[in-house]
């Protein structure tokens, strides 16, 4: 009798040769450009770009070196760009912040297209969010590799806008449970979607994702906004991934929605089951009992151990939580032994550990939420972590050094995080955050 073969959701047989689901790691190279004063700029874009194609090495190919295990760049919205775009393909704009994108990528199908859309509209409308347009998102597929090309999502970008009588952050929240629910619902109901399905990459008022299955030096040639001179941010996250033991996908490119992450997650499928368990029990005033039922499950066993500690994150800075404060619940620094820590953060850290495990690396972590930007190196401290500080106000951090070429003369700081340490860019301030004063803030 022959063995039933079990197909993932990647379109891989479960069982066979040496490829686990539960084993979705990644090793990867990582960084981010801002400016300290919070100006957007075009070169904060570029620069990005350019770190990124320094790091390829950083990433993982196959025989077709053309087809990358995922880059990509996290950046604000490009609203400049937006307004000249839009207009003329009949989507007329709010002002800046008032309007949310949702990155998507859809089958290439256009039967599964229509269904996915017919099912977005229905979602919109239960939601109360009104659909402002889709833009087709322009790109050159010329250079993609076999393997890339033959997985290539049809992008798109829904505009989305924001109702009169909410807050921005019921906006995002809103967002959030829209793209969740819409997302299983599609995966689950539209006919032969397919393994990689419909998936919304991001859906922010704030924040925007361009990323694939691409090599580094592809991003800026496949994704022709990123060439556009009015297309500018303040903040660029960039990931070049090198997948251990998994098979690339677009959607598993990084940046996620919040992170981009060198290292692994070697609790990650204690993580996620301590996460289901306690979905049961869940409460939130930031959110309704049918929004969470829309919401769950929170985190996904055949995602990447990066994109669930994404989900986590999500999830608990949309709950009410600031940035630093969720990654100091899921990323503690060594506090248990510690004689010499401060009893009002030991007592945080002790605090924490009842809600919620340690999410333990290796890990060196970049992060945004579109209004400030920083990065955490985990406890183990076992992945690099380098930053610069610049005369121009740039910053720069990135996973190895050598990757932006900086004049030595210009930089006012350097430096390296030290295992469980964090630093942050505070935008108003205009000023580099450090450690001691982020966790004596929270």
């Amino acid at each position: 009798m022959e063995k039933k073969r079990t197909v993932n959701e990647f379109g891989h047989v479960e069982g066979e040769g040496l490829y686990r689901a539960d084993f979705e790691h990644s090793s990867c190279g990582i960084g981010f450009v801002a400016n300290l004063k919070g100006c957007k700029k075009h070169a904060v874009i570029s620069d990005a770009l350019g770190m990124l194609a320094c790091m390829e090495h950083r990433g993982g190919t196959g025989f077709d070196v053309k087809s990358g295990d995922g880059a990509g760049i996290l950046l604000q919205i490009p609203h400049a760009l937006f307004a000249d775009v839009c207009p003329k393909i009949g989507i007329e704009l709010p002002a800046a912040g008032e309007y949310g994108v949702g990155m998507t990528f859809f089958p290439q199908d256009e039967q599964q297209q229509m269904a996915c859309k017919k099912l977005i509209e229905h979602h919109l409308d239960i939601f109360g969010l009104p659909l402002l347009g889709y833009r087709v998102v322009p790109v050159d597929s010329s250079d993609l590799g076999r393997d890339s090309a033959e997985t290539e999502p049809s992008i798109q970008q829904i505009f989305i806008g924001k109702p009169e009588n909410i807050s921005a952050e019921e906006f995002d929240r809103k967002l959030f449970v829209f793209r969740k629910y819409t997302e299983r619902v599609a995966n689950q109901e539209v006919d032969g979607i397919g393994s990689e399905g419909l998936n919304i990459i991001s859906c922010s008022y704030k924040t925007i994702n361009y990323k694939g299955q691409l090599i580094t030096e592809q991003v800026p040639t496949y994704f022709l906004d990123l060439q556009n001179e009015i297309t500018t941010s303040a903040i660029a996250l960039v990931h070049s991934r090198f997948s251990t033991n998994t098979f690339p996908s677009w959607k598993l490119a990084q940046p996620f929605r919040y992170i981009a992450h060198n290292g692994e997650i070697n609790t990650n499928k204690g993580n996620i089951n301590w996460m289901r368990a306690r979905e049961v029990l869940l409460t939130c005033s930031a959110f309704s009992r049918d929004e969470l039922d829309m919401i769950f499950p929170i985190c996904d066993l055949a995602a990447s151990d990066s994109a669930n500690l994404d989900m986590a994150i999500e999830m608990l800075v949309l709950s009410g939580r600031s940035l630093p404060h969720v990654l100091m619940m899921l990323i503690p620094e060594a506090w248990q032994n510690d004689k010499n820590m401060a009893k009002a953060k030991k007592d945080f850290y002790r605090y924490s550990s009842s809600l919620m495990e340690p999410w333990d690396g290796p890990a060196s972590i970049v992060f945004t939420d579109g209004t400030q930007v920083g990065a955490v190196l985990d406890r183990n401290g076992l992945r690099p972590s380098r930053f610069y500080v610049t005369d121009n106000d740039k910053v720069i951090m990135a996973s190895e050094v050598g990757v932006l070429e900086v004049e030595p003369k210009t930089v006012l700081k350097k430096g390296r995080l030290q295992p469980g340490k964090m630093f942050l860019i505070d935008f108003e301030k205009g000023k580099l955050i450090s450690d001691e004063e982020i966790k004596k803030e929270v």
